[in-house]
């Protein structure tokens, strides 16, 4: 495994760029309290505040994987500052990955009628080594913000939690150090009773180009299931998961203009369980992966050139507003 001689050597780097996230989330500089949103839902003002979010991590703070730990700090922050501001308890879990200190960061609004019954939504705010990660996966993270911050003043029935997931990326995906990983086995250990998981995992690239996208290998039949354009949403399930699955695509397809595709199958189809959504089933908890599909469209997956400037802010404006209505129906749903 990777060893970590850059962490000491950059303990001050991390200290450094934490005081310039405080500031400016402080004085509102990006995405502070003085200057969040306030009201329903309006696609100008969702699609500024998301590009403010995404260019805030993958801009103002750039690459966030674990060898550039002062900024996997400072993502970690704003995630943590910005529910916060929005009013949420936070809590962080906290553990160590081969000798680097992260966590996972936990806002929970607790349900007023049946708090053991929990619904989680879910984005990893950390990347690949090199990459800004607009679309994998500051998008994510900037739709889980809105989302709460849309429903900040919303009392649920249920129990419902925001989780900003670290160390998704490789060389911890699907390892015992990746952030979902220790989330999930802690759940188990509680006796939790998790009924649904979103996963928000690449949610701003778009194309309206024919031929823009493409498929998995061993599935190559695909192309002729579903459309050769890469302008839609996808839900990815498991057969477990398909009642969830099925809910969730007909509540968004009825309130978003946003064009929207399912796929269900097994984890060892590429891409299939390529998230966090993956260690809530490896629990036995339905989850659904919301998803652009990632490197079968975006030219830029986990490249340097995965930049604010080639997500389409309409479209995941769209998706925030499809969004808001599924959280209240999946806390409706007996």
């Amino acid at each position: 495994m990777v060893r970590y001689g850059r962490y000491v050597a950059s303990l001050f780097v991390r200290h450094a760029v934490a005081g310039v996230v405080a500031f400016l989330v402080s004085t509102g500089g990006w995405v502070g309290a003085t200057d969040r949103p306030v009201g329903g839902w309006d696609e100008g003002t969702v699609g500024a505040e998301l590009h403010k979010l995404v260019q805030a991590l993958a801009v103002t703070i750039g690459p966030r994987s674990y060898m550039d730990p002062a900024n996997l700090d400072a993502a970690a922050d704003l995630v943590s500052n910005r529910l916060a501001a929005l009013g949420y308890p936070v809590t962080e879990q906290s553990y160590q990955a081969e000798g680097l200190p992260v966590r996972n960061i936990i806002a929970e609004r607790r349900g007023t009628e049946e708090p053991d019954r929990v619904i989680v939504v879910g984005a990893h705010y950390d990347t690949v080594v090199g990459s800004p990660g607009a679309d994998d996966n500051a998008s994510g993270v900037a739709v889980l913000l809105e989302l709460a911050r849309l429903h900040a003043d919303t009392h649920f029935r249920k129990t419902v939690r925001f989780v900003g997931f670290t160390l998704e990326e490789p060389p911890f995906f699907r390892s015992r150090h990746m952030g979902s990983r220790v989330y999930t086995r802690a759940l188990k250990e509680r006796g939790e009773r998790v009924e649904a998981m979103l996963c928000l995992e690449s949610v701003g690239y778009y194309s309206q180009e024919p031929g823009s996208q493409s498929f998995p290998w061993p599935v190559f039949w695909l192309r002729w299931r579903y459309p050769s354009t890469g302008n839609f949403l996808t839900i990815v399930g498991n057969t477990d998961s398909r009642p969830l699955q099925e809910h969730v695509r007909d509540v968004l397809t009825s309130r978003m203009a946003l064009p929207v595709e399912t796929y269900t199958g097994p984890w060892w189809i590429p891409g299939v369980d390529w998230s966090d959504h993956g260690s809530f089933w490896n629990e036995g908890y339905p989850a659904v992966m919301l998803t652009d599909t990632a490197l079968f469209r975006n030219p830029h997956y986990h490249s340097p050139s995965d930049l604010p400037e080639r997500l389409d802010y309409p479209a995941m404006a769209e998706l925030v507003r499809g969004l808001v209505q599924t959280l209240t129906s999946l806390d409706e749903r007996q």
